[in-house]
């Protein structure tokens, strides 16, 4: 029992005793027996996550007749429905861990206490959605490009302003010297660069031409590159395909027996792909996800839904040992329904594949798993529903072209790891269908990553520790004919390890018996060439030591770390390297890179460094590369978005971006976010809100993680939304001097002159110039003198956002002398 102290000014102290709820992890009975026996006045409230959640507690608990009420959000709080024997209420809402008050007779209980589950979907997306466009690991003079001015040096934050309207500045240093500062509250107009390794850009120069030239030829050729998708998908739309019917009784039990919760994505994911399998358009849809986020699951339900439907499904994979595991894995998944599952490869001997082309034709078989052979002209399906194509991108040109003969008139489901940006997902809206799946398992840890030299300490270590927990190991040795030596190496050093080998020049049958062996536990040890690199799941793997790590590229290396930390237990990753030899700088840097990134979806991190042109690549085409290198990978995909909208037909988003200055204070002050990365990431997040409701989202996140948000930072919120609002009139400028505000539109604005003089007629202070501008008066409406800077500033930027609105009203003007409710509070006098 502890004691929770509340002081009241230095005079009173209450204190309240409190502990720590009981933890029941899923014993129901014993919940349900403590309910039963509570004293009468008791009252226990259930805090769940979701509305799956609240009726699956109603449930279970009427099971043991113990009724509760459910309380909604908004609803009256009706006792009645209580339970008889103590007040049982469940109640939508999230708490980190459950409490007892006991002389208030009040239990909470959430659902880590109730079910032994936490969600953390939500924490943890916010790490894992690492690929906005923050500035989270920007360095002074890394690259940065400016929407208006072109490819710059980041060199740092400027504060520029007396103390009562002081702003930051991030400075960018071009071409000749040249120096631009571009105020936090404008940092959307400013991108991180990131291009093609190997190619440094020149800078550009400002106010010169060459920015400009760059834009229009990167342009141009997008529009020949879009054109031909857009036609390519068209064309799809337009053909005829199967409408698989609504899901059966069968498939809600095949999806119930998956023993996981899905994440937020995955469930997204699943729905896209039902909806696109339910059309009679064929469906072509991307799912993109990290290493060990589901995407297998989510291309199971598919297959299911297709058996289910009378369909066949094929699924292709790029390796032998991939087939081999999706074999295995689909086998289990699908054994409690009459389905067969085959696969051909060459684990099969030719007699064994004739047998399963034979039980394919006649549709003995119905999910049909392989890797190239399986594109052959000899395999030939009856009546083929569903194609799975994983790593699609791996494969080579021959193949591909294979493939796309396949998919002709059937629904085809493409899986990939490489990280797709969220730039790269909105700009191919319109053009592909696509699921990204983002948010880590439940309970997965993060790998910790540790880069040693070759010393046979560190690797018996590493080994015998990963077996006194009962795991096992993968060691990766990329050199086939070492392999043998490699081994017996191995056995010195870790007598009682159980070694195995396997590389891609082994003898088939010898190949299947071992991934057999390693996969039934015979074997501690797996010494391995890359063949383990795609998509291997082995949970009791999760040790992972690879040779030679420096020889790796990066994109690989993460795939393989991937192949360990599949379950719930903690992971570890050793990257040896060279004892005596130094290693290159481009080696040790992507080395650290993957070290640093070692959190749940840093794939989405890795992939700004190292995969996002490869990704794109893979789906723009590699010739695409070279202009992305030129205008850097988020201005790339800015530009291909509003392509695309073009050819569509569709309005891009007006390109006029308000220049304003109100010469109020709007900074994050150092003392409440102190890392200055942080502050970085914030400014970005505050000027790239896509509207009001983004605002709000990124104002709670702020309160949410570093508490009361001080004035400076409410300020800058708050002319965020003026910016918003300024954007969508195409107002060009809105300037505070001499205690007025003057707004200038743009030629093409889009609001009525006659609102306009109708506006400037119904309010004092309020003026419209025979330019056009629109100028308001705002001394003496809240700036008198005794009133502190904090609630001028307030009420400075309330007041033209009230303006704002009114304009954007048009004719239904209110008729107020004055905006309302804008002038300082009582607390900031």
């Amino acid at each position: 029992m502890s004691e929770l102290a509340l002081e009241e000014g230095h005079e009173r102290v209450v204190r309240v005793p409190c502990a720590q709820a009981r933890a029941y992890k899923g014993r129901i009975q014993d919940l349900a027996s403590d309910l039963k026996q509570a004293p009468p006045a008791t009252t226990t409230v259930f805090l769940m996550e979701s509305a799956g959640r609240i009726e699956r507690l109603r449930e279970v608990l009427r099971e043991y007749d113990l009724p509760a009420a459910v309380l909604l959000e908004g609803e009256a709080q009706e006792a009645a429905h209580a339970a008889p024997v103590s007040s049982l209420l469940i109640v939508p809402g999230r708490l980190s861990q459950g409490f007892v008050l006991p002389s208030a007779g009040l239990s909470v209980l959430t659902e880590r206490e109730v079910f032994g589950e936490h969600a953390e979907h939500e924490t943890r997306r916010r790490k894992v959605a690492a690929f906005s466009p923050d500035f989270r690991d920007l360095k002074v003079g890394d690259l940065v490009v400016h929407v208006d001015h072109g490819i710059g040096r980041y060199a740092g934050i400027a504060r520029v302003g007396e103390d009562g309207a002081s702003r930051d500045f991030m400075l960018l240093t071009y071409e000749g010297g040249d120096r631009l500062y571009v105020p936090v509250d404008r940092l959307d107009l400013v991108q991180r660069y990131s291009g093609v390794a190997g190619q440094r850009p020149h800078l550009d120069r400002l106010g010169g031409p060459g920015w400009e030239r760059t834009k229009k030829k990167v342009r141009k050729a997008m529009q020949e590159m879009a054109g031909d998708l857009l036609d390519l998908y068209a064309a799809r739309a337009a053909a005829r395909g199967h409408a698989f019917q609504d899901d059966t009784a069968w498939q809600k039990e095949f999806e119930d027996a998956f023993p996981y919760d899905l994440t937020p994505d995955q469930v997204r994911a699943v729905t896209d792909v039902k909806a696109d399998m339910e059309k009679e358009r064929p469906m072509d849809r991307l799912i993109c996800g990290d290493v060990g986020f589901g995407k297998t699951e989510v291309a199971m339900r598919a297959a299911f839904k297709a058996v289910m439907d009378g369909k066949q499904v094929a699924v292709l994979c790029p390796t032998t040992v991939l087939a081999f595991q999706h074999l295995n894995t689909f086998r289990e998944r699908f054994s409690s329904w009459p389905a067969a599952i085959e696969m051909i490869s060459r684990f099969r001997s030719p007699r064994e594949q004739k047998a399963i082309l034979q039980a394919v034709a006649a549709r003995k078989v119905d999910v049909l798993i392989g890797t190239h052979r399986l594109p052959s002209k000899d395999v030939k399906f009856h009546d083929l529903g569903l194609l799975v194509v994983d790593e699609e991108q791996r494969f080579g040109v021959a193949h591909k072209e294979a493939i796309k003969a396949m998919k002709k008139d059937v629904d085809v489901l493409t899986l990939t790891a490489t990280p797709i940006p969220r730039t790269l997902q909105m700009s191919l809206a319109g053009i592909r269908d696509m699921s990204v799946i983002e948010t880590p398992p439940e309970n997965r840890l993060a790998i910790q990553t540790a880069i040693v030299p070759f010393r046979e300490g560190v690797i018996a270590a590493a080994i015998r520790n990963e077996l006194k927990r009962g795991g096992q190991v993968y060691f990766v040795h990329n050199r086939v004919e070492s392999t043998g030596s490699m081994a017996r190496f191995l056995r010195r050093l870790v007598p009682e390890a159980r070694v195995a080998a396997a590389h891609g020049q082994m003898n088939e049958g010898m190949l299947e018996r071992t991934m057999l062996s390693f996969l039934s536990g015979e074997f501690d040890v797996l010494l391995a060439t890359t063949i383990i690199e795609n998509g291997l799941d082995i949970p009791r793997v999760n040790t992972i030591i690879v040779n030679r790590a420096d020889r790796f590229g990066l994109a690989q290396l993460y795939q393989l770390r991937g192949r360990v930390g599949r379950s719930d237990r903690r992971a570890y990753a050793y990257l040896l390297v060279p004892a005596k030899r130094p290693l290159t700088p481009i080696a040790r840097r992507r080395l650290k890179a993957l070290q640093e990134f070692s959190d749940l979806g840093s794939g989405f991190r890795i992939a700004a460094m190292d995969l996002e042109i490869r990704g794109a690549g893979n789906i723009l085409g590699a010739e695409q590369s070279g202009h992305i290198g030129a205008v850097g990978f988020e201005m790339y995909c800015r530009l291909l978005e509003r392509t695309v909208q073009e050819l569509k037909g569709e309005a891009p988003r007006p390109e006029i971006k308000a220049q304003i200055n109100l010469a109020v204070d709007i900074r994050i002050p150092e003392d409440y976010v102190p890392d200055y990365s942080e502050r970085l990431v914030l400014y970005k997040k505050i000027s790239s809100a896509a509207g009001e409701e983004d605002l709000g989202r990124i104002r709670d996140e702020i309160r949410d993680l570093y508490g009361e948000i001080p004035r400076p930072a409410e300020n800058l919120l708050a002319l965020a939304a003026v910016r918003l609002m300024a954007d969508r009139l195409h107002i060009r400028a809105i300037d505070y001097s001499g205690g007025r505000v003057q707004i200038r539109f743009a030629e093409d604005a889009p609001v009525d002159p006659r609102s306009l003089v109708r506006l400037a007629s119904s309010r004092s202070g309020l003026s419209l110039l025979p330019s056009g501008v629109l100028r308001l008066q705002l001394d003496g409406s809240g700036g008198s003198p005794g009133t502190i800077r904090p609630a001028v500033d307030q009420w400075r930027i309330a007041a033209v956002l009230d303006l704002l609105k009114s304009i954007r009203a048009g004719d239904s003007i209110p008729a107020v002398s004055q905006p309302t409710a804008v002038g300082p509070s009582t607390e900031d006098r």
